[in-house]
């Protein structure tokens, strides 16, 4: 034994070569802690003073190799400033050049997933060599930052420039075979050999076979590019990369320019380019945000995998209503494994459900991520039928029929009689009260609500919506049955609109409050995205459909009817309303605040429409000015105050599943990390202000809670500062 600790050990073998194991000890992954980063310069420092070691293998004993470094440490550190970065920096750089620069061969055996700073250990290696199930890369530009632990230096010099920026700048995940092609290992083999051809290649190395010193080398020299090829590789890669990116996300930018910067430098000189780069990003509120909201994601992950182990599997599922949403829960059901029986009453509802599957299936089959016959496969996991014949067997119902609660009742109450008295009821409702529709029901404690988001292939989130009777056992089915789907499911208390759609209406009702003082809504768009929405909040009201914002509002209205009457129809009609009852209901019927037209691709694309601006005239009561902080704070305050009280009012569990959800199922811009974090940007004293002056003149709903004006006048926060995180 040469080595030691908590999460590595080297021992030598007879062979005289050195196993360095990662096995970071009460944990089920590897991280590169700061405290497992000490370990391996003490690790890497016992074998330079071991005598007659003739080469070393880098090896796991978890299932992954290392999954990247800690990242629940990067807040207090980035919080601890640059000084303590370029320190910490330079120290993780001694340690892996000290392990680039050993006197003998070295090797890295990846049977797992090696990301981030695990990427970045095994590129410090002369050889790699690769399970066939293994994936590599670096996603460090997701969080905001940049690889800074050699990552943009090693790389580039590896695979190529070109290569590198694709995978760094891309934060992508690199199956093995693409990491063999690139030239990012030496060889794949399956899992069982993985050990056999790391130790071969070594032999051969040690043997003076295979020149290990002119691999190093070459990772060691300035990038061998011609300044064509340069400003090819690089200027437009900046210029692509930019456009996809967006204002908002610095850091694949960033990380382009440190490669470019590094190419004609030697290793060390290129590593001080990266550093000096990573620590201006770690600085950002981008980074701090994008690496509070992984943060949050494993808040959210963690609670879901606790209610999983309280679950029964749910190997059967029914999903009651066919038709687009109905099809695209069969599909999100089979695809990830679950038979499911879709039901209807009518034939042709039927058909429709299955086409939305088939087409669902068919682009995954187009875009080579399925095979015709796994298709075929798959698509038998979806059963149709008109009766309720085999409904005996099934474990959850999911009930997705109109939005309407007499129609729901009815549905929910006949298939409770058809079930047995097991199987869990869940209600795909974006607005109806859970308790409401619970009312006729013999057991309440077996049903829940599960609203999906549309469309349901693509949006991650799924509430899982608890009555007042629904069970634990009830929550944990269906919690388990969104996680086998792929979803995210977030678990909130009732109340009109549940989480997500409570706290999306008063965003809306500050929309319509902007119509009335003569706003323009393409502007308002305009700003909202600038701020970094998906899309402005005119052109959502044509996606969701002007039907169902009126349904909906109407529904608040009746729930909160203080702060958000007049989107009911109380008082003047509003731009919404007037929309609707012009038979302009969006994308729908291609006319709404826009009008639309299909693309090249068969796409609805917006266009201006005069006759929707004439229209939203009519609800104008004045005429006025709006520069683009007052267009946010009208927007966004109405929104980050209801977020505030469905946190105070226990309909959401915690500020990370709060923020979580508005991510995933509004598309609240990620890099300003969700509403409470917003506020907490802000500060809870700046925000209260702003509201105070807005409610001033617009009501109650920009008013500030109690609580809210307590945590204002405290200094205090929903999240931790840098420093205590």
């Amino acid at each position: 034994m040469i080595y030691q600790g908590n999460a590595i050990t080297v021992v030598r073998g007879d062979d005289d070569v050195a196993t360095l194991t990662f096995d970071l000890k009460d944990e089920s992954v590897n991280t590169l802690s700061s405290a497992v980063i000490t370990e391996l310069g003490e690790a890497i420092e016992a074998l330079r003073n071991e005598n007659g070691v003739a080469g070393l293998l880098l090896a796991s004993a978890k299932e992954a190799f290392i999954v990247g470094a800690d990242i629940t440490e990067f807040q207090v550190m980035f919080g601890k400033g640059a000084d303590f970065l370029e320190s910490m920096l330079m120290q993780v750089h001694d340690i892996f050049n000290a392990i680039e620069d050993l006197p003998f061969p070295t090797v890295t055996a990846i049977n797992g997933l090696a990301l981030g700073g695990g990427c970045e250990v095994l590129l410090t290696t002369d050889f790699r060599i690769m399970s066939e199930s293994a994936q590599i890369g670096l996603p460090e530009t997701q969080l905001g930052i940049l690889p800074g632990w050699g990552g943009c230096v090693r790389l580039p010099r590896l695979i190529g420039a070109d290569n590198a920026i694709e995978w760094i700048a891309g934060g992508t995940q690199n199956r093995s075979d693409a990491a063999l092609k690139m030239g990012a290992v030496d060889a794949v083999v399956p899992a069982e050999q993985l050990e056999a051809a790391a130790r071969d290649i070594l032999a051969r190395a040690m043997a003076g076979e295979l020149d290990h010193r002119a691999r190093r080398e070459e990772k060691r020299e300035p990038l061998k590019l011609g300044p064509i090829e340069q400003m090819m590789a690089f200027e437009t890669a900046k210029g692509f990369v930019a456009g996809k990116a967006g204002p908002h996300y610095p850091a694949p930018v960033e990380a382009i320019k440190v490669i470019q910067k590094g190419a004609g430098e030697t290793r060390d000189r290129a590593q001080a380019i990266e550093a000096k780069a990573f620590i201006k990003l770690a600085m950002t509120d981008v980074a701090f945000n994008l690496v509070g909201l992984f943060m949050n994601d494993q808040v959210v992950k963690k609670k879901g995998s606790h209610y999983e182990k309280q679950a029964s599997p749910v190997t059967q599922a029914a999903v009651l209503g066919a038709g687009i949403m109905g099809g695209g829960i069969a599909y999100q059901s089979a695809s990830k494994g679950t038979p499911i029986l879709m039901k209807d009453i009518k034939d042709d509802a039927i058909e429709l459900g299955l086409k939305e599957a088939r087409k669902l299936f068919t682009k995954q089959v187009e875009r080579g991520k399925l095979t015709s016959a796994k298709m075929a496969e798959r698509l038998s996991n979806i059963r149709p039928t008109l009766s309720y014949g085999d409904f005996g067997n099934v474990d959850l119902v999911v009930e997705a029929v109109v939005e309407n609660p007499k129609v729901k009742d009815a549905v929910l109450t006949e298939v409770e009689g058809e079930v047995s008295e097991e199987t869990i009821l869940a209600s795909n409702t974006s607005t109806i009260s859970i308790n409401q529709l619970a009312a006729n029901l013999k057991r309440p404690a077996n049903f829940c609500g599960m609203h999906f988001f549309n469309p349901v292939h693509r949006m991650p989130l799924v509430e899982v919506i608890r009555g007042e009777q629904t069970s634990d056992a009830a929550v944990a089915a269906t919690v388990a049955y969104a996680r086998a789907m792929g979803k995210t499911p977030i678990v909130v208390n009732d109340c009109p609109g549940f989480l997500v759609n409570r706290v999306l209406f008063p965003y809306f009702g500050g929309f319509s409050l902007l119509m009335e003082q003569g706003a323009d809504f393409h502007r308002v768009d305009k700003v909202m995205e600038k701020f970094g929405w998906p899309m402005g909040p005119a052109y959502l009201l044509d996606v969701v459909g002007m039907d169902t914002a009126v349904h909906a509002g109407e529904v608040m209205a009746r729930g909160f009817p203080e702060r958000m009457g007049s989107l009911g129809g109380e008082g003047e009609k509003s731009a919404i309303q007037l929309m609707y009852e012009n038979q302009r209901l969006g994308q729908k019927n291609a006319k709404g605040f826009y009008a639309y037209e299909e693309d090249r691709k068969g796409k609805p694309r917006k266009v201006r429409d005069e006759a929707a601006i004439e229209l939203v005239k009519g609800v104008a009561k004045e005429s006025r000015e709006f520069s683009d902080e007052d267009i946010i704070a009208r927007m966004m305050v109405p929104l980050c105050l209801e977020a505030v009280r469905c946190l105070e009012d226990d309909i959401v569990g915690s500020p990370a599943e709060a923020d979580m959800a508005l991510i995933y199922g509004i598309g609240f811009p990620l890099f300003r990390g969700g509403a409470l974090r917003y506020i907490d940007a802000m500060g809870a004293e700046a925000f209260v202000a702003q509201a105070d002056e807005l409610a001033e003149e617009l009501g109650a709903l920009y008013a500030p809670t109690d609580k809210l004006r307590e945590m204002a006048a405290a200094g205090e926060r929903f999240y931790p500062t840098p420093a205590q995180a």
